[in-house]
């Protein structure tokens, strides 16, 4: 019975509010709260009001709750445990309601988490290519171009477009040439295309591929699993495409999987993922990818990878990848930024005072 009142009557909820902000909607996404503020409004300081309506399905039809709640204590910073009331028909009650707020001391969590990172970052879509190889039902080829001008179209400034690899490894790529023919011409973009071997190079070149990208393991059994060979036997073999690239003035990126775990040989050691590094540096990859192929990368096994890598490569010339597996993407992405601005902004330090004892 008591339920039944309650489904009938309308409760009314009002919060002092103001519109979120486009800036403040980016700070909370980046700061980690931005489950269920989309379309949300923060709580601020001044007097305007608005309503926020639940409705909720139920057998007998559809109802609304609408609360009418009462700030009865000052708040506290960010998160805050404010008293309420609730005036129904059935009389009141007092209500604790958690909530985030966005207004006054989000620029406090802004500065000591994301102070420490670069102004502008640049970010490298490799979902036609990694996103799409390991499907099994063949995506027909126009339905790939067309995710590659959507991409393109949303504003990224490169996308990996497909791979050149053999069609009785990766058969839902055999279609390469025929992509990237139909993308090549895409103004405002990079386009670069996966080729594992010179004659992957030669009939990426022929479609009309732009920038390859070639594709080495920090893991010995990882690379003898992936590509049937040893790493010094991949890494000889990229020098002849590198070589190649260089006679036909293409740039090349690289990649290194397995820069922290591998599904075979468990853990990997940082020293290696620095040599394979340095070695495609060396050959004249332009960028080095730093890969955590099955997503077991946390910030602690991070950070003194990318320390020894740093120690050998331009810090400038390194991007990183990372997997959700286990819900680490995001945490291991923010380290990476802090890592590297801090390298960055060493590196500064160093040549201005050299500068300095010279004059």
């Amino acid at each position: 019975m008591l339920a039944s009142k309650v489904t009938k009557k309308t409760l009314r909820w009002r919060f002092r509010t103001r519109p979120l902000a486009f800036e403040e909607q980016f700070d909370l996404i980046a700061s980690g709260f931005s489950t269920s503020f989309s379309g949300a409004k923060s709580f601020g300081a001044d007097n305007t009001s608005s309503q926020i309506n639940l409705s909720k399905d139920t057998e007998g039809g559809a109802f609304q709750l609408r609360r009418q709640m009462r700030r009865d204590s000052s708040c506290s910073p960010l998160f805050n445990q404010d008293n309420r009331v609730v005036r129904t028909s059935i009389g009141s009650f007092p209500l604790s309601n958690r909530y985030y707020r966005s207004h006054g001391h989000l620029k406090d969590i802004k500065d000591k988490f994301l102070g420490s990172v670069p102004e502008v970052v640049k970010i490298v879509e490799v979902g036609p290519r990694d996103g799409l190889q390991n499907e099994k039902t063949i995506i027909p080829t126009e339905v790939k171009v067309e995710l590659i001008r959507l991409l393109v179209s949303s504003g990224l400034p490169v996308v990996e477009a497909t791979s050149f690899v053999s069609p009785k490894w990766v058969p839902q790529l055999a279609d390469g040439k025929d992509v990237i023919e139909a993308v090549r011409n895409l103004t405002g973009v990079r386009l670069p295309v996966l080729t594992p071997n010179l004659k992957g190079f030669d009939a990426a070149v022929a479609a009309g591929a732009k920038e390859v990208a070639i594709f080495a393991a920090a893991s010995e059994s990882f690379s003898r699993s992936n590509i049937n060979c040893s790493i010094e036997d991949s890494l000889s073999r990229y020098r002849d495409v590198a070589l190649a690239a260089k006679n036909h003035s293409i740039p090349v990126r690289g990649y290194v999987s397995c820069v922290v775990g591998c599904p075979i040989e468990g853990a990997v050691s940082p020293s290696k993922v620095a040599y394979v590094a340095k070695e495609l540096v060396d050959m004249g990859c332009f960028e080095i990818s730093l890969g955590d192929t099955i997503g077991v990368g946390t910030p602690g096994t991070v950070i003194p990878m990318l320390d020894a890598v740093t120690q050998v490569v331009p810090v400038e010339r390194l991007a990183v990848h990372f997997h959700d597996t286990y819900g680490q993407a995001l945490s291991n992405i923010l380290v990476s930024l802090q890592m590297i601005l801090v390298e960055n902004l060493v590196g500064v330090v160093c040549k201005l005072g050299k500068m300095k004892r010279r004059n």
